[in-house]
């Protein structure tokens, strides 16, 4: 039996906390959609639903043609 993949919240709260340890660092491009699909192994909208959560909470910026970035401001949120 295979274990229950992530939700898209879970991917989120994990995006988070690596920006917060420092592995994604202000201004750092995230992976693509596709690459978080895999490194998670979940669909591609669960990913592309993942970063959305982090860019309505101001985590991450996405860049139309160029990628998604982590927010200036990102790493000196509290709470999340």
């Amino acid at each position: 039996m295979s274990p229950i993949p992530l939700s898209y919240t879970d991917i989120a709260a994990d995006i988070a906390s690596r920006i917060k340890a420092g592995e994604y660092e202000p201004g750092a491009k995230l992976p693509s959609y596709s690459q978080l699909a895999d490194l998670y192994s979940v669909s591609f909208s669960t990913a592309a639903r993942a970063v959305a959560l982090l860019r309505d909470r101001g985590t991450v910026i996405g860049a139309p043609g160029r990628g998604v970035f982590v927010a200036d401001r990102a790493g000196r949120q509290s709470g999340d």
